[in-house]
């Protein structure tokens, strides 16, 4: 079986994206577009002019790429081209759509108490309820250890995550009995040689890897199916409707902030756009014009003097 061998460039690139501890998904992601960047030209991005990075940007308009993929694909060529290539000319003829902004999809506290009712398994139960009952994104909840439950603090421990960041999120009594549930029925077939507080609590196939989050946005999206769910909803929708139910429950919204790991406030305020309960209940200036108008309060100065 031959090696497929590595182009200088490409090496270089890797080089460069280790030593500033991109991770694996960003780096994948980086080499995905500076291949479709050579495909385009036919020939090696250190060749290339500014005139290929205009008529690329164009391709990819042309061809229907969606904006948050084109700015993928760039960013991909502007760290080719202003680290590895030293090209800050280069990398200042690539720019970036401003993306729509869209309301997150969330679902009813009641279309959520029916997802985790006809969870197929325990394990599928246990696998939803920490997207929903913790915030946690797909790639937290599969990679979770046993050292990550604090059971004397009630506190899950979420390890460098997005933007390699630590933080901790709650556990619930139901949580936590769920947990204990899950650890009893789990596979241990990977278990020998690795410390109990190291062991994954979703192991996949492979020895020493959690499952997959595609086989979770699976479980996700056959479970919708049979509450009879008819949102187009996604497994991140249960760290949106997480967010937002705490919203509506009158938590503080830098406590949310908190749990959910967002550097800026701003991104957090935008669950208020989709908090419906909150929403519902603001009145509205047309039921004001049927009341009765109240008689505005006389002022001091107003007021007959003694």
């Amino acid at each position: 079986m031959s090696t497929p061998t590595v182009s200088p460039l490409r090496q270089r690139m890797i080089e460069d994206m280790n030593a500033r501890k991109l991770c694996a998904g960003t780096q994948r992601g980086h080499i995905r577009s500076c291949k479709r960047f050579a495909a385009f030209l036919k020939r090696s991005p250190d060749a290339a002019t500014a005139e290929d990075i205009r008529l690329f940007q164009l391709h990819l308009a042309k061809t229907g790429v969606s904006i948050c993929n084109r700015n993928r694909i760039m960013t991909g060529l502007r760290f080719l081209f202003r680290v590895t290539l030293r090209r800050p000319d280069l990398a200042a003829e690539i720019y970036h759509l401003h993306e729509p902004q869209k309301i997150p999809l969330v679902m009813s506290p009641d279309e959520t108490k029916r997802l985790l009712a006809v969870a197929s398994s325990l394990k599928v139960r246990t696998l939803l309820s920490l997207g929903y009952g913790c915030g946690l994104r797909a790639g937290e909840v599969v990679r979770l250890k046993v050292k990550d439950i604090d059971r004397a603090q009630n506190i899950i421990r979420v390890e460098q995550s997005k933007g390699r960041k630590d933080r901790h999120v709650m556990l619930s009594p139901e949580m936590l009995g769920l947990l204990r549930e899950w650890w009893k029925a789990r596979p241990t077939r990977w278990d020998a040689g690795v410390p109990p507080e190291e062991r994954l609590l979703f192991p996949g196939r492979r020895p020493g890897k959690p499952m997959t989050t595609r086989q979770l946005s699976r479980l996700f999206h056959e479970t919708a199916d049979a509450a009879g769910i008819k949102k187009s909803v996604t497994l991140h929708a249960l760290r949106h409707s997480f967010a937002t139910h705490l919203l509506e429950g009158d938590t503080d919204i830098r406590i949310i902030q908190a749990l959910l790991g967002h550097d800026k406030l701003d991104t957090t305020a935008r669950y208020t756009r989709v908090a419906t309960g909150m929403i519902a209940s603001i009145e509205s200036p047309l039921d004001l014009l049927s009341q009765p108008r109240k008689k505005p309060r006389k002022s001091r100065k107003d007021q007959p003097t003694a």
